[in-house]
């Protein structure tokens, strides 16, 4: 009979978590998580759009110095514009075009964000159709 009472004593004094007190904290942290993912996804596809126009910005400069080196020239290629001064993103890539001092456009493009225009168009005029979510 006293082996049983300090069976019984004995995980009466044991602690630990119950399994509703778990639920509870699992059931917690997936409401956080719910919240949090999708907040993070607005962060990461602002962070591209900001990225490629930027690059734009930057390779509209680029351009124009390119261009005031050698006015005949025409700005159709990435090499063009690195001559220039333009130092690409890792995401953004080169889609095509030409300008020249008087006119004209070329277009990059990100690929890492999910958005449904991630091109930006820059103008020779120094105009620059920019990525939107």
């Amino acid at each position: 009979m006293e082996k049983c009472l300090r069976v019984v004593k004995l995980r009466g004094s044991e602690k630990g978590f119950t399994l509703v007190e778990l639920l509870i904290v699992v059931a917690i942290i997936a409401i956080l998580a719910a919240i949090a993912i999708p907040q993070f996804s607005k962060y990461r596809t602002r962070a591209y759009i900001t990225e490629i126009n930027s690059d734009a910005k930057n390779a509209y400069t680029a351009a124009q110095a390119y261009l005031t080196d050698n006015p005949g020239e025409v700005v159709n290629t990435l090499e063009k514009l690195k001559t220039g001064g333009y130092s690409k993103s890792t995401n953004v890539s080169w889609v095509g075009g030409t300008m020249t001092l008087n006119g004209g456009f070329f277009e990059l493009k990100t690929v890492a964000a999910r958005i449904t225009n991630n091109n930006a168009l820059v103008h020779a005029n120094g105009k620059i159709n920019q990525a939107v979510q």
